[in-house]
């Protein structure tokens, strides 16, 4: 089955290209009764969009998303929910100049060799426009989440390059982490970031980092084993969004620095006699099943492929050329990544919410 498609109960599939019409989503098994509008999704789409600062791609998109289908009187039915948005500031001749060149690092040369065929305006579906859709479809499950269940999916910029902040995840805020452009919510670290991407953009280069995602209060029992563990999913999740490299769940490479008597999360009795683990180690699973503590993880993504920067590349008649890639790109994708992140929490955790319900009656 064709790659476009996420989840079994709660079900996306996205479509559209970077420079073409549009760009959505429908969204198959949400329950019906949910208070739905555009102004649900619509806020999530903002922190995504682009231009939305100066440390990011200067393409002006409203990202305007409309509810074609699945809503009546405000409340889902339980039909397929379409969402869509159309593309306003689309500029395919920014490539076509390079529509025979393989960008280094970039999709183009794999599409050519797996399809024969590729849309060389802006990658097409290589493009990270695409998950525009991610985020709109994301939306209405954070949103059932949050009032089924107190959940919260939230995500912030941990590191750019080598700069990194320690803060506690604990006390971080969504208002906090949006109050910075780079959704970093340590101040201090966040201006030293902001300078950073600023330096390598007047350089016409490209630099990655770190998101770290939290899930707050997630239902106990969700994950199914043996090869549908929660952490399993999260990580083909994460590993799904475009230029991300690596996923680390709970203590996940430093834990090995730790004995097992360190490591290992203690069953206690809290203050309400609910069993709760007096540290959280796993990250909020115990054999791929959540636990109901909360959910930690961090996601690496690579530097943006597309620079300005001469490069050595080829041509697809295999002929050497020099490319100054021309076109309008993030010189660092970490703060349009963190409503990304967010999104893919929530597809995860609602489409296990639905399997482990079924299963469950």
């Amino acid at each position: 089955m064709p790659g476009n498609s996420f989840g079994q109960l709660f079900r996306i599939t996205t479509f559209g290209e970077s420079h073409g019409a549009a760009i959505g989503v429908i969204v198959d098994g949400c329950p019906p009764g949910l208070k739905l509008s555009e102004s649900d999704i619509q806020p999530e789409l903002d922190r995504r969009k682009p231009g939305q600062s100066k440390i990011t791609t200067p393409r002006k998109e409203e990202d305007t998303i409309h509810i074609m289908s699945g809503v009546f009187q405000g409340k889902t039915t339980g039909a397929p929910i379409l969402l869509i948005t159309f593309n306003k500031d689309a500029k395919p001749s920014d490539y076509e100049a390079m529509k025979d060149i393989y960008r280094p690092s970039h999709a183009d040369y794999t599409y050519d060799i797996k399809y024969g065929i590729r849309d060389w305006r802006g990658s097409g579906r290589a493009s990270a426009r695409e998950t525009l859709a991610r985020v709109a479809a994301g939306a209405i499950a954070k949103k059932y989440l949050l009032e089924k269940f107190g959940t919260e999916c939230i995500s912030y910029v941990e590191q750019v390059g080598d700069i990194h902040s320690s803060i506690a995840s604990g006390k971080v805020t969504k208002q906090a982490i949006d109050r910075s452009m780079v959704r970093c919510p340590d101040k201090a670290v966040a201006d030293k970031m902001i300078k950073l991407i600023e330096q390598v953009k007047s350089e016409n280069d490209s630099i990655g980092g770190v998101v770290k995602g939290l899930i707050r209060n997630p239902p106990p029992g969700l994950g199914e084993p043996v090869f549908d563990k929660f952490p399993a999913d999260l990580g083909k999740a994460m590993l799904s969004i475009n230029a991300v490299k690596g996923f680390e769940f709970g203590s996940g490479f430093e834990g090995v620095k730790l004995r097992g008597s360190e490591h290992n999360d203690l069953f206690v009795l809290n203050k309400k006699n609910k069993i709760v683990t007096s540290t959280n180690h796993a990250g909020g699973t115990l054999g791929g099943i959540t636990t109901g503590e909360d959910i930690y993880f961090r996601v690496a993504f690579k530097p943006v492929s597309t620079i300005s920067k001469p490069q050595k590349t080829v041509t697809r008649s295999a002929k050497n050329v020099v490319l100054e890639a021309a076109g309008r790109h993030d010189p660092c994708v970490l703060p349009r990544a963190v409503p990304i992140v967010d999104a893919m929490s929530a597809l995860v955790l609602m489409d296990h919410y639905l399997r482990h319900k079924a299963q469950n009656l």
